[in-house]
C-alpha cells in the first residue's frame, strides 16, 4: 500500500488535488477499449470483440495472431460492427465454428454469416425497418445445419417484444424467416446444443423476476425435424427451492453441467444425472462462480481439455473481494488453485492445449491471456497477454495507488459493508501533513455490479493528482452471495446511500480524508445513488451523476421489458417511489451538482437529467449539465469520454477542493456560480 503521504527524498509537497500527472483524460479514454465475448477458432486461435472509442465506439471482431507477439488482425470489415442490442444491453453477438463466424451487426441487428479472412459478410435473416428484430446467445447446431439463438421481435409491441429461442438456416442462398423452437417464457438465455446428441440446454425466467432472483434449467430434446418435443426441468422448478442457474455447459461425453445458488445462495457448479433426473454440487463453497446476467455470453468456466477425458474443469470464483483460480476435479471433488497475475477473472474459455482468461489485477488493466497449464494441470507453466485494453499503462506503473481492500460497519449493528480505498499517489509530488486528501467517492452501477480493486485509469487519474478514491460495494452489489444482494430488495435509494455515506464517513474517522471535501460520482444506478446521497443525507460537498436516474417513477414508466419490474423489487410500493426519488426533494439539495447524459440513452430517458438540471438551476444552487449527441447509455467516443472526467475533476476542484488544477482545461459554464 502507498501511504496518503507517502514521502521520499526530493518528492516536492503540494496540496492533494494539485499534483501534475502523465495520466491524461486522453490517456484514459484510449485506454477505454474493452473486450466483448470470447471464442477459439478451428485453427486454435482466439477471437474477441474489441471496442473502439477512437472509432466512436465500434465493435470490432479480431483473431489472435499466428505469430508469438503479432498485432491482433481484424476480422470485421469496415462498414460492420459486432454488437447485439438484445435486452438492450447485448453481449453474445458472435459465435464460430472452424473458420465460420455468425454475428449479429450493429446498425440493422441482422444475422450475417462470414468466414474468417473473406470481407464479405451474408446476411442470413431478413431484413425489417428500425432494428426491430434482434439476436444474441447464439450456438452452432452440427445435428440439423443451422444457429440457434435468442431472438428478440419488436414487431409486434416495441414495449413488450417476445423473446424465444430460434433456429436460422446456415445458408448462402436465400433468406428465410427464423424457426421458433421454445417460446412462452419472457426471457431465454445460454441455449447449449449438445454436440453428442440431439438436445439442447437452456435458461428461462419470467417478470418479475431477474435471471439471478429465479431461474430455471430446461433440457429439450429434437425429433428428426429439429423441433423440440420433450423437454425436462433440470433446476428451479421445486417450488420449495428459490434459486437461479445459470451457465450451462455439455462436455464432449455429453454431460450437462451448470451453475446455482440453491441452498446456500451461493453460485456453485453442478451436474445433471440424466438418468435419475437429480443434481448434485461439484464442490460446495461459499463463493460465486459465476455474476447476474446482465449480458448475454458470460463464460465463467470451460472444460480442461477438448475431450474432457480428465474430468477437469478451469473456473474461478470470488470471494471476499478477491478471484481464485484453477482446476476443479469433478472426480474427486477437490479445487487446485493456480497462481496467476490476475486477482479478477470475468470469462474462460478452453482451446487446444490451453486456455484463454480474460481479467485484470490491480497493476495489470483488463487484458485476455493465454495460460498453459503442466501435465498435472496444476500449475501454470505458461502466461502470455493476447490483447490488453491499454498497452503502454505501462508507463505510469510509478503513478499507480494500489487498493486497499476495507471492510466498513453499515447502520445496522454488526453489519458490514466493503470497498476498495485508493490513497493517493504520485512519483514526484507528496502532500503536506497538515492537511488530508479529498475524497471521491464511486458508487458502481447495476444495482448488482460489484467494484473489483483491478487497474482503472480513470481511478489513477485522480490518484495521481493527489485525490484519494474509494469504490463501494454496498449492500446489493454482486461478488458476496444471495443475502448479500438482497439487502437491496424494497431497499434501493436506503441501503446503498447509508453504505456510501458510513464507507466516507469510516474514511474520515479512520484519518485518512478530509470531511469537508467529500465528493461522489456514479453512473446509471449509480448516478441515481449519488443523487439520492445529495438529495437524503448531508455527507457530501458535491456530486456527480453520469446518465443517472432522479426520477423513479418516470423509469418505471418507460422501463424496457428486460428490467420493467426490477425496480419494483428494488423500490416497492408507490409512496417509496415518491419518496426515494432526488426530483421530488430538490429542496433538500445543499450542494453542487454536475450532470453527463447521452441523447439517444433508451435506457434512461434524457428528460431525467434536464429535469434534475432545470430543478436545481431554479433552487440556485451550482449546476452543470452535459449532453452528448449520438451516445446511448455508457459512453463509447474517446473524445467524451475525455471530456466527462476532465468536467468532473474541475467541477469539484473548483467547487469543493478550493485548488488549481494542474491540467489546462477550459471548464464549462457552471449556472449560479459563474
Amino acid at each position: 500500500m502507498h501511504p496518503p503521504t507517502a514521502g521520499g527524498a526530493g518528492k516536492a509537497t503540494a496540496p492533494y488535488g494539485s499534483w501534475e500527472s502523465p495520466i491524461s483524460a486522453a490517456a484514459v479514454s484510449a485506454a477505454g477499449r474493452t473486450a466483448e465475448g470470447l471464442a477459439v477458432a478451428g485453427d486454435g486461435r482466439l477471437v474477441w470483440v474489441e471496442t473502439r472509442p477512437e472509432e466512436g465506439g465500434r465493435a470490432v471482431l479480431v483473431k489472435e495472431s499466428t505469430e508469438s507477439g503479432g498485432k491482433a488482425r481484424d476480422v470485421t470489415p469496415q462498414g460492420f460492427a459486432v454488437r447485439s442490442l438484445a435486452q438492450e444491453y447485448g453481449g453474445g453477438a458472435f459465435a464460430v465454428q472452424g473458420d465460420v463466424v455468425v454475428f449479429s451487426n450493429y446498425t440493422d441487428q441482422r444475422l450475417y454469416k462470414q468466414t474468417i479472412g473473406d470481407n464479405s459478410p451474408l446476411p442470413l435473416t431478413p431484413e425489417y425497418a428500425g432494428s426491430v428484430v434482434r439476436y444474441a446467445d447464439g450456438v452452432f447446431d452440427p445435428h440439423f445445419h443451422r444457429f440457434v439463438t435468442i431472438m428478440e421481435d419488436h414487431r409486434q409491441n416495441s414495449s413488450n417484444p417476445i423473446t424465444t429461442i430460434a433456429a436460422v438456416r446456415i445458408s448462402d442462398q436465400d433468406v428465410e424467416e427464423p424457426t421458433m423452437l421454445v417460446s412462452g417464457s419472457d426471457f431465454y438465455a445460454f441455449p447449449r446444443v449438445d454436440q453428442t446428441k440431439k438436445r439442447m440446454a437452456w435458461i428461462e425466467w419470467s417478470n418479475p423476476n431477474m435471471s439471478w432472483d429465479k431461474s430455471q434449467l430446461w433440457v429439450g430434446y429434437f425429433n428428426e425435424k429439429g423441433e423440440v418435443t420433450k423437454r425436462i426441468c433440470v433446476a428451479g422448478g421445486d417450488p420449495t427451492l428459490v434459486e437461479s442457474p445459470t451457465e450451462p455447459k455439455w462436455s464432449s461425453k455429453g454431460e450437462l453441467f451448470f451453475i446455482t445458488d440453491r441452498r446456500s445462495g451461493f453460485w456453485n457448479i453442478y451436474k445433471w444425472d440424466e438418468q435419475r433426473n437429480v443434481v448434485t454440487t461439484l464442490y460446495s463453497l461459499d463463493a460465486e462462480f459465476s455474476k447476474p446476467m446482465w449480458i448475454f455470453g458470460v463464460s465463467s468456466y470451460d472444460f480442461l481439455g477438448k475431450d474432457n477425458s480428465s474430468h477437469k474443469i478451469i473456473c474461478c470464483y470470488r470471494q471476499n473481494g478477491k478471484s481464485y483460480f484453477g482446476v476443479l476435479d469433478y472426480d474427486s471433488e477437490s479445487f487446485s488453485k493456480i497462481d496467476i497475475p490476475f486477482s479478477s477473472v470475468n470469462n474462460i474459455v478452453s482451446g487446444d492445449g490451453s486456455f484463454y482468461i480474460e481479467g485484470a489485477s490491480a497493476s495489470l488493466p483488463v487484458s485476455i491471456a493465454k495460460v498453459t497449464l503442466d501435465e498435472r494441470g496444476t500449475m501454470a507453466t505458461n502466461f502470455s497477454i493476447v490483447w490488453s485494453s491499454s498497452e503502454d499503462v505501462a508507463k505510469f506503473k510509478s503513478y499507480f495507488s494500489l487498493p486497499e481492500f476495507v471492510e466498513f460497519p453499515t447502520v445496522i449493528p454488526g453489519q458490514h459493508a466493503y470497498a476498495y480505498f485508493y490513497a493517493p499517489y504520485n512519483d514526484i509530488f507528496q502532500g503536506s501533513s497538515e492537511e488530508k486528501p479529498p475524497l471521491v467517492v464511486r458508487t458502481h452501477g447495476g444495482p448488482t455490479a460489484e467494484a473489483q480493486g483491478v487497474l482503472d485509469l480513470s481511478v489513477q487519474y485522480w490518484t495521481s493528482r493527489g485525490w484519494a478514491f474509494v469504490d463501494v460495494n454496498y449492500g446489493g452489489s454482486s461478488g458476496y452471495g444471495r443475502e448479500f444482494r438482497e439487502r437491496l430488495l424494497g431497499q434501493w435509494g436506503v441501503v446503498d446511500v447509508n453504505d456510501c455515506c458510513s464507507c466516507a464517513t469510516f474514511l474520515v474517522e479512520t484519518g485518512r480524508v478530509d470531511g469537508q471535501r467529500l465528493c461522489v460520482t456514479g453512473e446509471s444506478a449509480g448516478g441515481f445513488t449519488t443523487l439520492a446521497c445529495l438529495a437524503f443525507r448531508q455527507t457530501f460537498k458535491a456530486g456527480s451523476s453520469l446518465y443517472g436516474i432522479a426520477d423513479l417513477a418516470a423509469l418505471r414508466a418507460g422501463m424496457n421489458k428486460f428490467e420493467a419490474y426490477y425496480i419494483d423489487n428494488l423500490v416497492g410500493n408507490k409512496q417509496a417511489y415518491f419518496e426515494r426519488s432526488p426530483i421530488n426533494f430538490v429542496n433538500n439539495f445543499s450542494c453542487p451538482v454536475i450532470l453527463f447524459q447521452g441523447l439517444e440513452d433508451t435506457v434512461v430517458s434524457p428528460d431525467q437529467a434536464t429535469k434534475i438540471y432545470k430543478a436545481i438551476k431554479d433552487k440556485g444552487l451550482p449546476v452543470a449539465l452535459v449532453e452528448y449527441e449520438g451516445e446511448q447509455h455508457g459512453f463509447r467516443k474517446a473524445e467524451n469520454i475525455k471530456f466527462t472526467l476532465e468536467q468532473e475533476m474541475v467541477f469539484f476542484a473548483r467547487l469543493v477542493g478550493k485548488f488549481k488544477v494542474p491540467d489546462d482545461i477550459t471548464p464549462i459554464k457552471i449556472e449560479n456560480f459563474d
